[in-house]
Order: C-alpha cells, then sequence, then structure tokens
C-alpha cells in the first residue's frame, strides 16, 4: 500500500494467463455471497446451491474438455512437424549415400581406365623394345 496525497491507494497486478483455478474461485465466491444475501428458505437456498453445483461443474468439464482439446491439437501438429523432419533427414541421408555410390563408381571407372593407359603403355613399350632389338639384331646379321 502506498500513499499519495494522504489518502492510501493500491496497486493490483494482474497475472497474463488464465486458467480454472481462478475460474472456479470466482465462481464459488460469487455463489458464496449471493447464498448470503438472497432472503430465501432453506429448500429454495439448497436448490439454488445444486443448481448453482451442477452449473458450476458443467462449466469446469468444459474447460477441461477446451484444455484437452487444445493440447491434443498441439501435440498432433508437433507430431506431424517432427515427422516431416524426420522425413526430410531420411531423405537427405537416401540422398547422400545414392551420390556416394555415384561417386564410387566413377571412381572405379577412372581407375579401371588409368590401369587400362598403363598396361597398353607398358605393352607399347615393351613392344618398342622388342622391336628395337630384332632391328639390332638384323643389323648385327647383316
Amino acid at each position: 500500500m502506498r500513499e499519495r496525497d494522504g489518502a492510501p491507494y493500491y496497486v493490483i497486478e494482474r497475472e497474463t494467463g488464465s486458467g480454472v483455478g481462478p475460474f472456479l474461485l470466482g465462481a464459488l465466491v460469487g455463489a458464496g455471497v449471493a447464498l448470503l444475501f438472497a432472503p430465501r428458505s432453506g429448500e429454495e437456498t439448497q436448490r439454488d446451491i445444486k443448481e448453482r453445483a451442477i452449473k458450476l461443474r458443467d462449466a469446469a468439464e468444459e474447460r477441461v474438455r477446451e484444455a484437452q482439446d487444445q493440447i491434443e491439437e498441439r501435440l498432433e501438429l508437433a507430431r506431424a512437424e517432427l515427422m516431416e523432419r524426420v522425413e526430410a533427414v531420411r531423405e537427405a541421408v537416401d540422398s547422400g549415400r545414392e551420390a556416394a555410390h555415384e561417386a564410387r563408381e566413377e571412381l572405379e571407372e577412372k581407375i579401371e581406365r588409368s590401369k587400362a593407359a598403363y598396361r597398353a603403355g607398358v605393352d607399347a613399350v615393351r613392344d618398342a623394345a622388342e622391336g628395337q632389338g630384332e632391328a639390332k639384331e638384323e643389323a648385327a646379321e647383316d
């Protein structure tokens, strides 16, 4: 409590959230105040209390159902988003595997071409060397 110009004043802060608890508390306080100030007989008061309790219960059940629906909806959305992300990761892994397989096949082909070129070069040198050797023998015989 603070004083302003000699008169006290109160600052009331409210939280931004709402819930079933404050709703039920307000309903109970309202029902109690209404019963205290209502000029009725005991039977009428009991009937009124019963009717209000039923209304209060129905309202609380409705709020709980709404909360459950919201939670289920959020869970379903989160599940769908998770499944999308899992599928995206799965596709990325599959693409990576396919790219690695293609790269390996390409590398193996290049290695085979290099080996064939090497063998052809060796054979060509051997043939050339044999050809020179024969030419020298023929020159030596002449």
